[in-house]
């Protein structure tokens, strides 16, 4: 039985990843980058696993990619001295004007991890919920805020078919968003969700933090973890 690395290697291998910061149009695979990803997911895969267990390995992860989703917002250098005299070339991140998105429920999720790294960011609202005889995107719920010239966050933890997040940055759009000032932000993709996302808007970056094998014919991402938002939220 192949291992979660090496399936996440082939699958990764089937999509254009990058670990570069200029990352627009790009997707940022960062499960080879950290060695406490490997226990951390495992973690979370695992179905004897309680609701504690996941949610505090969960927000781990969420805590890690968050802070490097946040890296592509444009750095300017920056000279800094430190409590013993010395410069040093730094860097300078401006976070004002940064908006998070999560796509209710299982967004929320990753919601208050994102404002714990980021509590500049200005929070928008967004229900999606999926037609499970189907597997299209049906809206419910949008609130957002103006998003002319703001670098916006979409949060949601698992990236499937594709379709929540296309309905999603649809309506960034309408509301005045560039999709190429937008990052989706995913615990879990697979290749043909990121193929969706890619030919819908190329130009919209992707960091997640593994990619899986693929869909099953329920268009469940395998081996995946489940429900993500009935598992956070101990709903299973």
């Amino acid at each position: 039985m192949a291992s979660p690395k090496a399936n996440s290697e082939r699958a990764a291998a089937e999509v254009e990843v990058s670990n570069n910061e200029d990352a627009n149009g790009k997707v940022t695979c960062l499960y080879d980058n950290f060695k406490c990803f490997r226990h951390l997911y495992s973690v979370i895969r695992d179905r004897e696993s309680n609701r504690l267990a996941f949610v505090r390995a969960a927000t781990k992860i969420m805590s890690i990619l968050c802070e490097e989703a946040l890296c592509l917002v444009d750095q300017k250098p920056r000279e800094v001295i430190t409590p013993t005299g010395s410069l040093i070339q730094g860097v300078f991140r401006d976070l004002s004007n940064i908006v998070a998105v999560s796509i209710i429920r299982a967004g929320d999720s990753m919601l208050d991890t994102f404002l714990a790294t980021a509590p500049e960011a200005v929070v928008g609202k967004i229900l999606i919920q999926r037609n499970e005889e189907t597997a299209e995107p049906n809206l419910y719920y949008s609130k957002l805020p103006d998003m002319t010239g703001k670098k916006v966050f979409l949060l949601d933890p698992m990236l499937a078919t594709g379709g929540s997040a296309i309905c999603a940055v649809k309506c960034i759009v309408e509301r005045g968003g560039d999709p190429k000032d937008i990052i989706f932000v995913n615990v879990v993709a697979c290749p043909e969700g990121v193929r969706n996302m890619q030919q819908a808007y190329p130009s919209t970056a992707i960091v997640t933090g593994c990619i899986d094998q693929g869909l099953n014919d329920k268009k469940y991402i395998i081996p995946g973890l489940g429900d993500f938002g009935d598992r956070f939220f101990g709903t299973v």
